[in-house]
């Protein structure tokens, strides 16, 4: 009996001390999930938001089937999206792409993937449409811009070129090289 009493005393303390060992380890080894900016805090589906401006006007809406917000960078990834700028002319400008992400709240805007650029004519500029793979935009300053190489397409004309800055108020579209255009008869 005392033979079987020592096995399980000798048992018991090696399992013991296993428990406060492991116990001890877990404590001091850094928590793969405490850094929790990497994780998201929220996430939205089939949103429609409208943010307005100071006075109460409509300034920009923001269409998506999801959306996804992470506290670090103040970051948003967006699905689908579809941005709606409105400025000073009576046709609001539309943006669209596969995919976008936001940082530092809505000061930056960076389409990714097929992104259309589109802004209806107006008492000042033609009917425009531009295609490129990024544009980065700023909603507040009304300005869009890309590196990457467009398309841009108004009545009677096809224009190509490496990088574009568009300021969405006035209608400027500033293409930045190696710019071509086509005119394109009725």
């Amino acid at each position: 009996m005392s033979y079987k009493n020592t096995i399980i005393g000798i048992l018991m303390t090696l399992a013991i001390s296993a428990a406060v060992v492991m116990t001890l380890t877990n404590r001091n080894a850094p928590n793969r999930y405490q850094d929790n900016s990497v994780l998201p805090d929220a996430y939205m589906e089939n949103v429609t938001a409208t943010i307005l401006d100071k006075f109460g006007k409509v300034s920009m809406k923001i269409v998506t089937p999801k959306m996804v917000h992470y506290t670090k960078n103040d970051t948003t990834d967006f699905t689908q999206p579809e941005l709606t700028l409105y400025h000073k002319s009576p046709n609001p400008w539309f943006i669209a792409s596969k995919t976008a992400k936001s940082n530092h709240g809505i000061d930056q805007v960076i389409f990714h993937d097929d992104v259309t650029i589109h802004h209806p004519a107006d008492f000042k500029n033609p009917a425009t449409v531009i295609k490129t793979s990024v544009l980065t935009v700023h909603p507040n300053e009304r300005t869009a811009e890309t590196t990457e190489s467009i398309t841009m397409v108004q009545p009677n004309s096809i224009m190509k070129a490496i990088g574009m800055f568009a300021d969405m108020d006035s209608g400027n579209i500033k293409l930045l090289s190696h710019a071509k255009g086509e005119y394109v008869p009725d």
